[in-house]
């Protein structure tokens, strides 16, 4: 009867629920096409730069206003680095991937020998620490290109010692001890903002590349032991810890930033007082256009606004980790996965001490705090990421065959390369050892351990093979030679 029930049960068909289902279908379709990751990653960059610049302008004209200066002061040198980092953001976009690698190694040297130079009085000092070179009226930041080029260089090193990545001292150099010297160098200025970031785009590397997760333990310890050695070392990181812990013991001093950032979150609302209108800016806020221009975004433009900052970011986070797994160049995969995880993680910090969920690290949220160097550097790292998702293979395939597209062609983009995987090397055989003069050919060679010599997958030589067929061949003859006397005997 149960079967009987079964099968005159009519099968019901499962159906999308209406506008819901056509949507999510149509949004499936679309992000299967050859380009999507590519799109979004654009729609993500201009979304980012355009809020950056209004929030710039909303954030530091009333305080500009209120010095006695130009209201756009900040503003245009923002929008000057801006167009700076679009102009390399499309040379970035339109540069060979293949010698991108190739010129790591030399961009992780001259890194290191500015960071070197920033710490004589070549360098400038500001906000208590030697970590700018000023010429005229530009000034950088060594330390965030220096960023970039370790992302690059240890993608190219682990890639090129994948199959000797199993056993640790390939694994840890020479990677672990240029980042330990980048580290030093930099906490020399000091930067603990810049030394987290370098940690974040060392533990990338490590983790993309497969690095056994005993190792992320050491790591991890480390870092705690070096946090709390680096807070009792310096008296003005032991008060932001202290800050963190408890923002009211001080709150005109220390705590100040934390509590006016929490009063401006809570003002604005769900929507917001709307853009310019604002408390924070008139110096009720410190950095108010830098560190803690999220605040300023939670106050004007509300629940909305601050949620639409975690969505963009969100999304970045998803398309970066898409386009590294949709690659299949290992170097495209490492590097494209790490710099999406120091975006979003330098996000994700400045977000959470705005917030109080962390202490106070000065680190700035990419494209929409007010920073030269550090924006011009973000504009670089979106064209690399753009750049690798141009280089699926199914968007290879959709450029080579089909053209560039709308965008391709606005921006004069040549068509990617296809990855071809680096040629197998054939086991090179051991020669033929010379004779002694005056040996007999017929006179038996010494037997060498050759698997043991030269690796247990190394095949015997040609010589050793001829030796055993002979031995092998006199067996034989031997042997039917005895089975004949036994026979006809």
């Amino acid at each position: 009867m149960t079967a009987v029930a079964e099968k005159a049960r009519p099968k019901r068909k499962v159906r999308p629920a209406g506008r819901v289902g056509s949507l999510r279908s149509g949004l499936t379709a679309w992000l299967g096409r050859p380009l999507a990751d590519f799109h979004l990653l654009l729609a993500i960059f201009g979304m980012l730069t355009v809020l950056g610049l209004v929030m710039v302008l909303s954030a530091s004209a009333p305080g500009q206003v209120a010095s006695g200066v130009s209201a756009y002061s900040v503003f245009q040198k923002q929008l000057i680095y801006v167009c700076i980092g679009a102009v390399l953001f499309w040379v970035v976009l339109r540069f060979p991937l293949r010698r991108l690698r190739h010129l790591s190694t030399a961009a992780m040297g001259i890194g290191v020998l500015l960071l070197v130079l920033v710490l004589t009085p070549l360098g400038d000092v500001r906000g208590g620490a030697r970590s700018w070179f000023t010429v005229g009226p530009i000034s950088f930041q060594p330390i965030e290109a220096v960023k970039l080029a370790l992302a690059l260089w240890g993608a190219h090193v682990l890639v090129t010692k994948r199959a000797l990545l199993s056993q640790y001292r390939h694994l840890l150099v020479p990677v672990v001890p240029v980042a330990m010297l980048v580290f030093a160098l930099v906490m020399l200025q000091p930067d603990l903002g810049g030394t987290i970031t370098l940690g974040v785009v060392l533990i990338s590397l490590l983790w993309f590349v497969g690095a056994p997760m005993r190792l992320f333990g050491v790591i991890a310890g480390g870092a705690v032991a070096g946090a709390v050695v680096l807070a009792v070392g310096a008296a003005y990181r032991l008060q932001r810890v202290t800050t963190f812990l408890n923002p009211d013991a001080d709150p005109l001093g220390a705590g100040l930033q934390a509590r006016q950032a929490m009063f401006a979150l809570a003002e604005g609302g769900l929507f917001g007082k709307g853009l310019a209108q604002g408390s924070s800016q008139w110096r009720y806020l410190p950095n108010v256009e830098s560190d803690f221009i999220f605040a300023v975004i939670g106050e004007e433009l509300g629940f909305v606004g601050c949620g639409l900052v975690l969505a963009l970011f969100g999304g970045l986070a998803w398309v970066g980790l898409r386009v590294a797994s949709r690659n299949t160049d290992p170097w495209i995969r490492i590097v494209a996965a790490t710099l999406t995880v120091w975006l979003v993680a330098q996000a994700a910090i400045n977000i959470g001490y705005v917030v109080r969920l962390l202490p106070v690290t000065g680190l700035t949220l990419p494209l929409i705090s007010s920073g030269g160097t550090s924006v011009v550097t973000t504009m670089v790292v979106f064209g690399i990421l753009a750049n690798c998702a141009r280089h699926e293979p199914e968007a290879v395939q959709a450029l080579r065959s089909l053209g560039p597209g709308r965008v391709g062609g606005l921006l004069k983009l040549p068509a990617p390369e296809a990855y071809r995987p680096p040629p197998k090397r054939k086991p090179v055989r051991p020669s033929t050892p010379p004779r002694a003069p005056g040996r007999n050919r017929t006179q038996q060679l010494p037997v060498v351990d050759e698997r043991r010599m030269a690796g247990r997958s190394a095949p015997p030589s040609e010589y050793r093979r001829r030796e055993t067929r002979r031995v092998n061949q006199g067996r034989s003859e031997q042997g039917r030679s005895t089975r004949g006397r036994g026979r006809y005997n």
